[in-house]
């Protein structure tokens, strides 16, 4: 592909010295500029692993899905009660590419910049290799490169084809026509990172070396990255996508492909099975059989064995708050649909659609026979009404939760914080977080783990086909709902008929919603499926003007406006003026 074609000015308006110093302005600043030049940085072993320790910083901390992320309170998962935050104008559909929030395009390169400029200079630390040997240069060169296959690959799942930058730092005085490069197709960004991920993998540790290296790059956590960038790439929205055969780069040449592989499929399938095979995670759960407590604790219980990478350094004490009662303390406002309410299975594993057990009728011990026999991920990860709760500020005898509209924790008295739906969201929210006694517990914030390479394993085989591939599926999909404590298809007490062909996808795509919720996996999933339409648009929720029994109806709670433009965001208009011969998104 000629590669003076098109490329974003931005790439080339800084230095390389602003280059480099911009993955550890923080430390920097606090040097004076007379003791420490970029050129010492490299030839210093702790401030190298100082710059390096920065680059980490650029990834996103996606506890805020308020007013900072928008992967949760703008699909079918949560409506987020305020309109002040910018989700409400993605929700209604009030943004464009001139005036798009949650736009990380710049963010993500900058990463990409300061990650190359490191690998570009390590190898030059003459005191880290007299410390710290040729091993360790090149576990920091793997990590580096890591973090930055990591920072394309969320570019990717946000905006599709991106730009390559290469490996090259670009010196500050060469002409800017010398400096275009153009947009690569989504196979040449797959391949590219891949092939990253997999060169990072062969040098990284397969576990931490000790305790405070938990949330640096390891072999699984490569490993797991590539797995499911390969489930994306082996899906209906990048494979054999016909309907975008007219979104083609400035030769003329698709930047989708629009002829189905299933060979994708088995790529991504083999790029599950080397995550597994490490033999280094296992699914959690909890040392006393709590099944309830298990779901809880997968991502309350700091770097337990299903983890396989997180971000230190977080801010999800601000969910336990956004998503508690009022009288916990919180601000009541993260209220789960209706829709995905009604995802969650019964305790016979059969959904509420063909469960016998599921009623909208009737009371069970004061509570709503819509919530009773639910399986334990409901009642792990779902606030709902006459649920008695503990936690926050309430440390003492619980209280029963009132969402009615002059209950209290109810419309009448929350001011603009309520839930507009009669739910809020309960996974990942800890007790022990206190925001009247200033209490807030602190935990890694999981970015992947090992349910959902076991969802991704299943997925794969039962897309690729054939029996011994469906077998395998069914076997992973069992794994997950013998740790929720459901029935499995076709073994076990209770079991379930078995499935296959488009019914098995089917129940992974079931099971996958569940397992994964709230852990910003939905707004993806809906849109390489290519099944976003028909899941948006009018979100629902209990009767929260109602009190008494009239507030158990189904309502319409908000609408999540839904346009075929969003399967990715916008390039930022600014990037598009200043590089005017820029290939946009589809339909922006």
């Amino acid at each position: 592909m000629n590669q003076s074609v098109v490329k974003y000015k931005f790439l080339i308006c800084l230095s390389v010295l602003i280059i480099a110093l911009y993955g550890c302005d923080d430390y920097l600043d606090e040097i004076p500029d007379d003791r420490l030049t970029i050129e010492e940085v490299f030839q210093k072993k702790n401030t190298s692993e100082e710059y390096l320790a920065n680059i980490y910083n650029y990834i996103r901390d996606e506890s805020d899905q308020w007013n900072g992320n928008p992967w949760t309170g703008s699909v079918d998962e949560v409506d987020v009660a305020w309109a002040k935050h910018d989700i409400y104008q993605i929700t209604i559909g009030n943004w464009n590419a001139t005036s798009a929030p949650f736009t990380f395009w710049s963010h993500f390169y900058n990463g990409i910049r300061s990650a190359t400029y490191f690998i570009n200079h390590i190898d030059a630390n003459d005191e880290l290799l007299r410390v710290g040997g040729q091993h360790l240069v090149d576990q920091y060169k793997a990590e580096a490169r890591f973090l930055r296959a990591y920072f394309y690959f969320m570019l990717m799942r946000q905006y599709g084809p991106v730009v390559l930058i290469g490996n090259d730092i670009l010196a500050a005085d060469i002409p800017v026509a010398d400096l275009m490069l153009p947009r690569s197709s989504f196979n040449e960004c797959v391949d590219y990172v891949v092939g990253q991920l997999d060169s990072a993998a062969v040098q990284l540790p397969i576990v931490p070396a000790q305790d405070q290296d938990y949330g640096r790059a390891t072999k699984g956590a490569a490993l797991a990255i590539k797995s499911r960038l390969l489930l994306y790439a082996a899906s209906p929205l990048y494979n054999g996508n016909s309907s975008l055969s007219s979104f083609r780069n400035l030769e003329n040449e698709p930047l989708i492909s629009l002829f189905y592989d299933r060979e994708k499929w088995k790529r991504a399938a083999d790029a599950a099975k080397e995550v597994i095979d490490l033999d280094v995670y296992q699914l959690y759960k909890d040392p006393g059989g709590d099944l309830i407590k298990t779901q809880r604790d997968i991502l309350l219980t700091p770097w337990n064995q299903e983890c396989i990478f997180a971000r230190k350094s977080n801010n999800q004490a601000a969910w336990d708050v956004h998503c508690s009662i009022r009288r916990a303390g919180g601000w009541s406002g993260v209220g789960a649909t209706q829709e995905m309410v009604d995802a969650y299975f019964m305790k016979d594993g059969k959904s509420i659609y063909e469960s016998p057990l599921y009623s909208e009728s009737g009371f069970t011990n004061n509570i709503s026979n819509m919530y009773v026999d639910r399986e334990p991920r409901f009642y792990a990860s779902i606030i709902y009404n006459g649920q008695k709760y503990k936690g926050g500020s309430i440390v003492s005898d619980s209280v029963t939760v009132d969402f009615t509209y002059s209950g209290v924790d109810g419309k009448q008295v929350g001011g603009e914080d309520y839930t507009h739906t009669g739910y809020l969201v309960y996974k990942n929210v800890s007790s022990e977080t206190n925001r009247l006694a200033g209490q807030y517990k602190s935990r890694p914030l999981v970015l992947i783990r090992l349910g959902e390479v076991y969802l991704n394993y299943a997925e794969a085989l039962a897309e690729y086909g054939g029996s011994a591939a469906e077998t395998e599926a069914l076997s992973y999909l069992n794994l997950i709902r013998e740790r929720a404590g459901i029935p499995q298809y076709g073994v076990g007490v209770g079991a379930l008929p078995v499935v296959s062909g488009a019914e098995l996808i089917e129940k992974i795509r079931m099971e996958r919603r569940v397992e994964l919720a709230f852990e910003t996996h939905r707004w993806f999933d809906m849109r390489r499926w290519k099944v976003a339409k028909e899941n948006m648009g009018e979100m629902h929720g209990m009767r929260i003007d109602k009190n008494g029994e009239e507030f158990y109806q189904r309502v319409v709670a908000s609408t999540h406006v839904w346009k075929d433009e969003y399967y990715w965001w916008p390039i930022p208009q600014y990037e598009m003026d200043r590089a005017n011969l820029i290939v946009q998104n589809p339909g922006w």
